[in-house]
């Protein structure tokens, strides 16, 4: 037996035999050659598939059947018998309708398949399985076994693309973002053409009416693109049940049968396209034709197909996003929804501080914050778009205290971490500061407010990495931030509520939660289950869960999370096809968790990033009323959502993103700041206005580790050196001045010691001492003195000495702090030259050294006697 292939069509032709039948199979070679060669011809570069009348799809050739014979690389109308080639309904891996007899190709149950796709994998190889079964260097549906491929649960994927990224090992879990959370993409761009939705109005649809849609369609292919039509495409199995589902229609790329007929008679004509061209598109589809068969989220694609010629038919671009109806005579329990909306920023203040003759002025590390506050700015307009909305609002009082701190005057550092206040400019943001406290003071008027712990803590990072030394710090830190926030803003804000980055939460998370006086904590629902679950694990997770401990988690939607985490859009038209499909999105998430249980009571809490985007924060608000308008969402409050916790546990992270663990702060860091703590304390003990600067330190190594940097690690490290570095010029700017030699002349006299007090308020809590090296020549009278010195002064404190002999004495001088006696900063040492001592001091100094010898030797001589 032989075999051959045919290179340029990429089909396996098995000869068996000589004479006629080796003939015959040579002449098979040669028309499949031909009819390869004249498909690629007739088909523009980049065209991927043919959709034939009923919506099936034809990768790369057009279906030929000529006196009932169906030529090779083609596709028969049942796909039976097909080699070679594309079957029915399928993409360009060749897979058939039942998969009897495909080879090169793909197969229904895959048995015998090679170099193909098979529904169950069995026996692949080189191609791609449905469920994963022993394929090798393909595709898995969920990957049990898959090797070097992509794959869709990859439970045990290697060097491939996880849909949840579960275990993934060498690759990248599909559609994750920074933090782990699953995106939406839009289909992946091997069409020549690219479909983008501008709008889609309504963004639910009811009983009647029109769906009104307008996109754009670029030429992103090297060839001029014929004429073609755009139509309009609802999902073939109706409404979608379940939220998985939902995932699953995001992440297609061709069209399929699933994706259901073209509706008729509703389509749009495209003129031809040069190469790089991009034209605007408009679409009408009366609700009815649309065929919805009641409410629910439903598979909407829009695609381009060619419309004349030979080609006629071929997918050339689609695009796919979620359309939910909601006609008027649907009764579902509304979902009680929460949705918090965070006003959130990277810390900007230092431990720095200029002290005037009238106040004390702040240095912040740069001056963003001016722009952030200002008119246009993202916090300014956070708090516009927030006004008004049944949103409850989390605020860092860090925030205020720093929006507070530039409103009556600050500094702005020469470069971030400088320790020198002097350098510092004039911050220019004092009426941005004021203006954007007055709008968030009437924003939040009469709302529910959340104040989280001073500078919003990373939780994660201090329970892994050994903060438990600074939990005193945070828990003070958090009481001044409150009473200012109340001071500020006149509302009287929720404390004690904790949020862990990404909503991780494990009993070790918990533990420090509570010590920092956290009894609630914001946990994403992926990590913690109730006793009585209504909906099986990964559908919407509602309500609070009280743990062991006292620890009330209240769990937020993380498939919605994952969505508004990951998503970016742009702001102006660019962005428009992001936020449409954001939007879209959310809807139909929120929509089919109220089917999953249409008539019971339930909560939804909905979390936004940290720092939002205001392109998702004006999505949020705009899906919120949208889903409020047609009856499946009813706003609720924080208090509303912790009402009657249910009791439960932790499931834990399996699977967690390795990306988040990787931005936690470092337990090296954390021991820094631990140290930094420890010499704040020591500091405080030798000024005069203690309180003050140990306030700003102590707020300063609170921003230290603060959740904001861990999407800025580089600027944390800064920031915490900043602050070592203030603390470490700040003790060495009490220091004792140098000096060599010092004469002496007299039996007693004083010796000068300067201490240099380069501290910007008065140094008290010190004092001085001196020690002799030759106390019989030279002792110092005075044992300690304390030392008093204005702030950024030099005080000369006098030492009374007695000298006994002549010559040099090495003498130390050392600073002692009068708390707690512990010497501080370094000595210094010096020499007393010891001169012209009166002859009767010599004298008696000589008798007196006289006696001790005799004394010594008598007691000698006493102790030698037997």
């Amino acid at each position: 037996m032989r075999r051959g292939r045919t290179a340029g069509a990429g089909v396996e032709v098995v000869v068996v035999g000589r004479g006629r039948t080796y003939r015959r199979a040579v002449v098979a070679t040669a028309t499949t050659i031909l009819v390869a060669i004249t498909s690629a011809l007739s088909t523009p570069a980049g065209a991927a598939a043919m959709v034939l009348a009923d919506g099936r799809e034809v990768d790369g050739a057009a279906v030929t059947a000529v006196q009932g014979r169906v030529p090779y690389g083609a596709v028969p109308a049942d796909g039976r018998g097909a080699r070679g080639g594309t079957p029915h309904g399928r993409g360009p891996d060749g897979t058939t309708a039942d998969g009897r007899g495909a080879r090169g190709g793909t197969m229904a149950d895959g048995r015998g398949a090679r170099g193909g796709t098979m529904a169950d994998g069995r026996g692949a190889r080189g191609g791609t399985t449905a469920d994963g079964r022993g394929a090798r260097g393909g595709t898995a549906a969920d990957s049990r076994e898959a090797r070097g491929g992509t794959t869709a649960g990859s439970r045990e994927a290697r060097g491939g693309t996880a849909a949840d990224g579960r275990g993934a090992r060498g690759g990248t879990p599909h559609g994750r973002g920074p933090d782990g959370a699953a995106m939406d993409h839009a289909p992946s761009r091997r069409y020549p053409v690219s479909v983008e939705l501008a709008s889609l109005t309504p963004a639910v649809v009811r009983q009647g009416g029109e769906l009104r849609i307008s996109g754009r369609v670029t030429n992103t292919s090297g060839r001029r693109v014929g004429a073609a039509r755009i139509g309009v495409r609802i999902g073939a199995s109706g409404a979608i049940d379940t939220r998985g589902g939902l995932a699953t229609v995001a992440r297609r790329t061709l069209l399929t049968r699933a994706d259901g007929p073209e509706v008729a008679d509703r389509t749009a004509r495209l003129a031809p396209l040069p190469t790089g061209a991009e034209r605007g598109f408009r679409l009408t589809v009366p609700v009815p034709d649309l065929e919805l068969d009641g409410a629910g989220a439903y598979a909407l694609t829009v695609h381009v197909v060619r419309a004349d010629g030979a080609g006629a038919g071929t997918v050339l671009g689609l695009t796919r996003t979620h359309l939910s109806a909601y006609p008027d005579a649907t009764r579902l329990e509304p979902l009680r929804t929460t949705v918090l909306w965070p006003v959130l920023d990277t810390p900007r203040m230092e431990a720095l501080t200029l002290r005037t003759q009238d106040s004390v002025l702040p240095v912040f590390r740069d001056d963003q914050l001016t722009a952030a506050f200002g008119p246009g700015g993202r916090l300014r307009r956070l708090v516009e778009m927030g006004r008004g909305q049944p949103v409850t609002w989390v605020l860092d009082p860090d925030l205020i205290v720093q929006a507070r701190a530039m409103a009556v005057g600050y500094r702005v550092a020469r470069t971030p971490g400088d320790t020198d206040p002097q350098q510092a400019t004039e911050g220019k943001g004092g009426a941005a500061a004021a203006g954007w406290l007055a709008a968030l003071r009437a924003a939040v008027r009469g709302r529910e407010v959340i104040v989280l712990p001073y500078a919003d803590p990373d939780l994660a990072s201090l329970a892994r990495g050994g903060g438990a030394p600074l939990a005193g710090l945070l828990r003070r830190a958090s009481r001044t931030g409150r009473k200012a926030v109340a001071r500020v803003l006149g509302v009287h804000a929720r404390a004690g509520v904790g949020w862990p980055a990404g909503g991780e939460l494990d009993d070790g998370i918990a533990r420090y939660a509570k010590g920092l006086g956290l009894d609630t904590v914001l946990a994403s629902g992926a990590g913690v289950a109730s006793a009585g679950e209504l909906v099986s694990e990964g559908a919407t997770d509602d309500g609070a869960v009280s743990l062991e401990g006292g620890t009330t988690a209240l769990r937020y939607d993380a498939a919605i999370a994952s969505q508004l985490f990951a998503s970016h859009p742009a702001a102006g038209a660019s962005g428009a096809p992001a936020r449409l499909r954001l939007r879209q999105r959310l809807l139909a998430e929120t929509l089919t968790a109220a089917r999953e249980l249409p008539y019971a009571r339930r909560e939804l809490v909905m979390v936004p990033p940290r720092r939002m985007p205001l392109a998702v924060g004006r999505v949020l608000l705009t899906v919120v009323a949208e889903g409020r308008k047609a009856g499946w969402l009813e706003p609720a409050g924080f208090a509303a959502a912790l009402r009657k916790p249910t009791t439960g546990r932790l499931r834990g992270f399996d699977g967690y993103p390795l990306a988040r663990h990787a931005s936690e702060l470092p337990p090296s860091r954390l021991a820094a700041v631990v140290r930094d703590r420890l010499r704040m304390r020591a500091l405080a003990k030798v000024l005069s206005d203690a309180r003050a600067t140990a306030a700003s330190v102590g707020a300063a190594l609170a921003r230290s580790v603060a959740t904001a940097w861990r999407a800025d690690p580089a600027g944390a490290a800064s920031y915490q050196r900043g602050v070592s570095r203030y603390l470490t010029a700040s003790i060495a700017s009490v220091r004792l001045v140098p000096k060599s030699t010092v004469v002496v002349t007299g039996g007693s006299a004083t010796i000068p010691v300067t201490v240099d007090n380069g501290l910007q308020q008065d140094l008290t809590g010190v004092e001085l001492r001196v020690l002799s090296s030759r106390p019989e020549r030279l002792t110092a009278r005075d044992r300690a003195m304390p030392v008093q010195a204005s702030r950024a002064v030099s005080r000369t404190v006098r030492i009374r000495v007695e000298a006994y002999a002549n010559g040099p004495v090495r003498l130390t001088a050392q600073l002692y702090t009068t708390a707690d006696g512990r010497p501080w900063g370094a000595p210094m040492t010096f020499t007393a030259d010891v001169r012209s001592v009166p002859s009767g001091a010599v004298i008696f100094v000589l008798g007196g050294t006289a006696l001790i010898v005799l004394a010594v030797a008598f007691r000698l001589r006493r102790t030698r006697r037997p």
